[in-house]
């Protein structure tokens, strides 16, 4: 899920661990389908996504253009399944055996393909994430629906 903010931070335990000004909030949920070469396109999907404004106020530049940043955030519960019940299921996320290397995978890439350090989360760590989503603008990318 990424968010275009104004800014964005995470908090864990009283201290700030990131905080940007313009730019995206990405949170990834990651499953066991999920291989290095999905991490690459999503990368490349998310510096190049052309959802900040141009000078004539439409949607057309990309983050990278526009020299912002980004903050990415692990978030198993984006694969909640809520089909069955009230409590949500999670069967879908993957275990940190899995989920840690793709996700530090994804970390290298966006810098890679930004040009810059990029602010994180804490895998499994209770983070307080504020944000001041800007727009609002809030695009859902999907890696198993590359249409």
């Amino acid at each position: 899920m990424i968010q275009r903010v104004t800014r964005a931070s995470v908090t864990i335990e009283g201290k700030t661990k990131s905080s940007i000004n313009e730019g995206l909030l990405v949170l990834v949920g990651i499953e066991d389908s999920d291989t290095p070469e999905d991490i690459e396109w999503l990368s490349g999907k998310i510096v190049n996504l052309r959802i900040f404004n141009d000078a004539a106020g439409v949607m057309n530049v990309s983050v990278k253009e526009t020299g912002g940043d980004i903050i990415l955030v692990s978030q198993f519960t984006l694969h909640a399944a809520t089909k069955k019940g009230n409590r949500p299921s999670y069967i879908r996320a993957s275990k940190p055996d899995v989920a840690v290397p793709l996700y530090e995978k994804m970390i290298v890439q966006l810098e890679s393909d930004l040009g810059k350090p990029i602010g994180t989360g804490e895998f499994g760590a209770d983070m307080k994430v504020e944000l001041l989503n800007d727009g609002p603008v809030t695009i859902l990318i999907d890696t198993k629906n590359k249409e």
